[in-house]
C-alpha cells in the first residue's frame, strides 16, 4: 500500500542518470516488471483488434468536427447566453470584462476573434483574442520555467510549436498563423543545433521576448483562495452523499467495498484534490483524505510515466528530467505539498539534466 507521508516518486530520482537502461514502458506499467500478461492479452485479441494509423485517426477526428459555420453560430448563441446570465449587454463595461469565455474552445474563440460571418462586435473580437493569448501564455508557462531552470531553450520552442500545430484548419489558413509559426519553427531549428543559446534576430519570436522580459506578463487569473476551494469541494462531496442516500446507499471511498456507492473524484482538478488531501480547514474525513491522495498519486504517476515514455521514444535521457521539471512547474504550491514534491526534488531533476547533458556532449565530441 502507498504510504501517505512519503513521496511515491522518490524512486525515480536515480533514474535520470540511467534513463537509457530503464525497462520498457510496458514493463513499468505492468507493476511486477513484466509485460507478459499485456502481450498475451494483445495476442489473444489480434484477430478482432483494428489498429488505425495516426494519420487515419486524425482524418477520422476531422470528419467528425462540425463545419465552421456551425461553430460560428454556436459561438454567437453562447455569447448571447453569457450576457443574459451576467445581466449585461456586452463583453466590456467600464473597461472591465463582464463574461467568462473559458467554456469556449479554441476554434470558437478564433471564429469570434476574426469576426467570422460578420456576427461579432469589435469588443467581442478583442475579448476573444485576449482569451486566446492568455491560453497561449498559460500553455507556455511550464516550459518557460523549465528553460529558465535548465538553460535548454528547445523545450520552450517545442511547446510553442505544439501550440501552433494544434490550431484548427481555419486558423492555419491565415497569414498571421503562418508568420508566427514560421518564427517559432526557425527558433526551434536553431535550438536543435545549440539548445543552450537563445535564438536571435527572429522577427516576431514570442519565446525570446518572453524570456528576455520584453513581453508583457501574461494576464492570468488570480488563483482562488484555497479555503474557498475546500468549501466547494466539501459541498461537492456532500451532494454525492445525498445522491447515494436517495438510492438507499452509503457513499464509500474504497473501491474494495462491495456495498455502497463509490465516490467519484475524477471530475475534481488537482488543486481541489489537494484541498482534501491537506485538509487545512479540517473539513474532510480520513477516508476522503486517503482517496484524494490516491487519486493525486495516480495522476502524478501517469505524468511521470509519460515523461519516461517521451524519453524512451526520443532516445534522449534528458527528456525524462525535462518532463519532471515541466510537471513541477505546472503544479500549484498546494499540489506540490500534497504530493511531497519538494524544491529538493526539483533541484535533483535540474542537476541530473545538466549532468546528463554534459555526458552526452562528451560522448558526441
Amino acid at each position: 500500500m502507498t504510504s501517505i507521508g512519503t513521496n511515491p516518486y522518490a524512486q525515480y530520482g536515480s533514474a535520470y542518470a540511467r534513463a537509457a537502461a530503464t525497462p520498457s514502458l510496458a514493463a513499468t506499467l505492468s507493476g511486477d516488471g513484466s509485460a507478459g500478461d499485456a502481450s498475451a492479452f494483445s495476442a489473444s485479441n489480434a484477430a478482432t483488434n483494428l489498429t488505425l494509423s495516426d494519420a487515419a485517426r486524425a482524418q477520422l477526428a476531422k470528419s467528425q468536427l462540425p463545419d465552421f459555420a456551425t461553430v460560428t453560430n454556436d459561438a454567437r448563441i453562447t455569447l448571447d447566453r453569457l450576457y443574459t446570465v451576467a445581466g449585461v449587454k456586452g463583453p466590456i463595461v467600464d473597461g472591465e470584462t463582464t463574461i467568462d469565455l473559458s467554456t469556449l474552445d479554441r476554434r470558437s474563440l478564433f471564429a469570434i476573434s476574426t469576426n467570422n460571418g460578420g456576427k461579432f462586435s469589435p469588443d467581442e473580437q478583442a475579448v476573444a483574442g485576449a482569451e486566446l493569448k492568455q491560453r497561449f501564455d498559460a500553455a507556455l508557462q511550464p516550459s518557460l520555467a523549465t528553460t529558465r531552470l535548465t538553460g535548454d531553450y528547445s523545450v520552450s520552442y517545442k511547446a510553442a510549436l505544439d501550440w501552433f500545430d494544434g490550431a484548427s484548419d481555419e486558423e492555419k489558413a491565415t497569414a498571421t498563423w503562418a508568420r508566427q509559426r514560421a518564427a517559432v519553427l526557425k527558433g526551434y531549428q536553431a535550438t536543435q543545433q545549440d539548445p543552450n543559446t537563445v535564438p536571435a534576430d527572429i522577427p516576431g519570436d514570442p519565446i525570446a521576448a518572453a524570456l528576455a522580459g520584453t513581453a508583457p506578463p501574461p494576464k492570468t487569473n488570480t488563483p482562488r483562495d484555497f479555503s474557498s476551494i475546500a468549501t466547494d469541494v466539501r459541498a461537492f462531496l456532500d451532494r454525492q452523499k445525498s445522491e447515494a442516500a436517495k438510492n438507499g446507499k452509503e457513499l464509500v471511498f474504497d473501491p474494495g467495498r462491495k456495498n455502497g456507492q463509490l465516490a467519484n473524484l475524477s471530475s475534481l482538478d488537482n488543486r481541489s484534490l489537494s484541498a482534501i488531501s491537506l485538509n487545512q480547514d479540517k473539513k474532510f474525513s480520513v477516508e476522503e483524505i486517503f482517496a484524494a491522495k490516491q487519486e493525486l498519486n495516480t495522476r502524478t504517476r501517469l505524468a511521470v510515466l509519460d515523461a519516461l515514455k517521451q524519453s524512451q521514444s526520443a532516445g534522449d535521457p534528458r527528456q525524462f528530467s525535462l518532463g519532471i521539471l515541466k510537471q513541477y512547474s505546472s503544479m500549484s504550491s498546494e499540489e506540490r505539498q500534497a504530493t511531497n514534491w519538494t524544491p529538493d526534488f526539483q533541484d535533483a531533476a535540474v542537476k541530473n539534466y545538466k549532468s546528463t547533458s554534459t555526458l552526452l556532449s562528451i560522448l558526441k565530441s
